[in-house]
């Protein structure tokens, strides 16, 4: 576990939390029903391990909801996992930087990631805010309800269209700024040799 966690790692978390805090506020400004908020946390699971990635988003939400207010703090829970299933798909050779055939692996793990955070996220936003977080996506929560959903309900569908899409496109961007890393460097992370088999 503490391998996870070389100087590399511990100088990439801070930057990995920053950009997810500047896509995430850029994407909450626009009102986009995307997030963007997670490229951090799955660049750090992917180089470092499960549970670097998960506590890299852990922490983004902890720190943003302290600048901005406390709404995202509680879906620190699902950045977690974001973060932990990012390793694990890396582990497992999905994001490795290979030809252009190999994005599809990266698209398919985003993929079962946005399944597995919506279904995460669900109850803490209906829960806890009533389905309406003040994000882009409370547009799909109240297209839902129109169409006879309960809260729950609402929030997971809601969940369902945008968080596969969002971790789609966060997969496939960590998977090109992997690709566009030297190997070399790649190789001095925890789990750069995962990246490179």
């Amino acid at each position: 576990m503490s391998r996870q966690f070389n100087t590399l790692t511990l100088a990439l978390i801070p930057v990995a939390v920053v950009i997810n805090i500047v896509m995430g506020q850029i994407v909450v400004v626009l009102k986009l029903p995307l997030y963007l908020d997670s490229i951090g946390t799955v660049l750090v699971g992917a180089l470092a391990g499960p549970l670097a990635g998960g506590l890299t988003g852990a922490l983004a939400n902890l720190v943003w909801g302290l600048l901005t207010g406390p709404t995202i703090i509680p879906f620190a829970i699902t950045a977690f996992v974001i973060g932990v299933l990012a390793g694990q798909f890396a582990r497992a050779g999905w994001l490795r930087p290979g030809p252009a055939g190999a994005l599809v692996k990266a698209g398919v793990a985003g993929l079962v990631t946005g399944i597995v955070a919506a279904v995460v996220s669900a109850p803490i936003a209906a829960v806890l805010f009533g389905g309406v977080t003040g994000a882009g996506t409370d547009a799909l929560v109240a297209f839902f309800q129109s169409m006879g959903a309960n809260v729950l309900q609402a929030t997971l569908g809601q969940g369902l269209v945008s968080d596969p899409l969002d971790k789609t496109i966060t997969y496939v961007v960590v998977w090109l700024i992997l690709r566009a890393m030297p190997r070399r460097q790649i190789a001095r992370f925890p789990q750069g040799a995962q990246l490179l088999e």
